[in-house]
């Protein structure tokens, strides 16, 4: 029986367009470091820093991959402007906000589940840092102490779609991956939860779908469908 839920946050539980997210986001980054970062060799820097974490393999954590791979593309030391990417995420990030939808029944559904006794944890892509992975939780209506855990590049090891990414949220959690239910709307990110012995379930509503893989295999809905979903899967428990 499941009693644990894993939320993917980027149009799962806040729904968003990806490529006008990611395009908005790098321009307001980049406009805002532009005083101090050559623009072109910093978005080239930061697009080496994200394909170097989503295929980190375990060792070290996604933060120290990103830097590493920043500062060896850049071609200079950063650290001195580190407390400017802080003040990014608290400030001009807020215009990402603006190519972001708002669902209601996302954060009514999280504290539902809370209610009934599910343990609910945030498994969005760790690519982000935490003040940036907490802005979005905000976005989305809710706040980020109603999740026990909530990955970012911080405390990751491992990005989706690898599999290692989910057997470290059950390590970390102490669960068995066949007690946890992911929930996703992104095929290749999510749906390969499964691999390692979770269940998963397919959010429709901003459903991404890149390789037009065939899905109908997978329980899928929207929020009102999962919460049935796990109802029944709860009788069944019984």
């Amino acid at each position: 029986m499941i009693d644990t839920v894993l939320f993917d946050l980027d149009g799962t539980l806040l729904p968003l367009d990806q490529d006008a997210f990611v395009k908005t986001y790098f321009s307001c980054l980049t406009e805002f470091m532009a005083p101090v970062c050559h623009p072109p060799l910093f978005m080239k820097a930061m697009m080496a820093g994200v394909e170097a974490m989503l295929r980190n393999n375990g060792e070290v954590t996604n933060e120290t991959v990103f830097w590493r791979t920043f500062t060896a593309v850049y071609g200079q030391d950063i650290t001195p402007y580190m407390p400017l990417f802080d003040a990014f995420y608290r400030g001009k990030f807020l215009e990402a906000k603006s190519v972001c939808g708002f669902n209601p029944a996302a954060a009514e559904t999280v504290r539902a589940l809370k209610a009934k006794g599910y343990r609910v944890h945030l498994a969005t892509n760790p690519v982000f840092p935490a003040v940036a992975t907490e802005q979005r939780i905000q976005w989305a209506g809710m706040h980020p102490e109603e999740f026990f855990l909530y990955t970012t590049y911080e405390n990751s090891h491992f990005s989706k779609p690898h599999p290692g990414y989910y057997l470290e949220i059950a390590e970390t959690l102490a669960v068995s991956p066949e007690r946890c239910l992911m929930v996703g709307n992104d095929v290749d990110d999510d749906m390969v939860a499964e691999t390692v012995g979770m269940k998963v379930f397919l959010l429709s509503d901003c459903l991404l779908n890149r390789q037009h893989k065939p899905i109908d295999r997978y329980p899928q809905g929207s929020f009102d469908e999962l919460m049935a979903y796990l109802a029944a899967d709860r009788c069944r428990g019984a």
